[in-house]
């Protein structure tokens, strides 16, 4: 029998759901962008594994606002500064717990002036254990 093993790119285990860490090595190496296509191409690989991250959509912001229309491409200290959070936080990602249907859901929400965010987890051994992150960018109607 199987122990373990990967599927879709995520490590699936007794312990959990993980990123794959080979995938994850790849991206870590990478330099930062120094176009707009270089942003989508990173900002694409590492939303792939946006559920394990929190609050992604805050994080990646400063990037994000590059790939908007009429805006000037300068990848600033900050954007660099979100493109070195995403990759330390896709190498230290959390293992996340496959849902027991058994047990009650926690869905705890967080907003700022330019974010959603949230994430579904369950207590395991009064532990809260996260079953997925979820986060999103608001655009400007949105955040009226």
């Amino acid at each position: 029998m199987v122990k373990e093993g990967v599927v879709l790119g995520h490590k699936i285990s007794k312990k959990g759901i993980e990123v794959d860490k080979a995938k994850i090595e790849v991206i870590s190496k990478l330099p930062h962008p120094t176009t707009v296509k270089g942003i989508r191409s990173f900002l694409e690989h590492a939303g792939f594994y946006r559920r394990f991250i929190k609050d992604f959509s805050k994080i990646s912001r400063p990037m994000t606002h590059l790939l908007e229309k009429n805006s000037p491409f300068i990848f600033s200290n900050e954007c660099i500064q979100a493109f070195r959070t995403l990759k330390d936080k896709l190498t230290e990602a959390p293992i996340l717990i496959a849902l027991n249907w058994d047990q009650p859901f926690e869905l705890m929400c967080d907003a700022s002036d330019y974010a959603v965010g949230a994430v579904l987890g369950q207590r395991i051994e009064k532990h809260f254990r996260p079953i997925h992150y979820a986060s999103k960018t608001m655009n400007q109607a949105e955040a009226n």
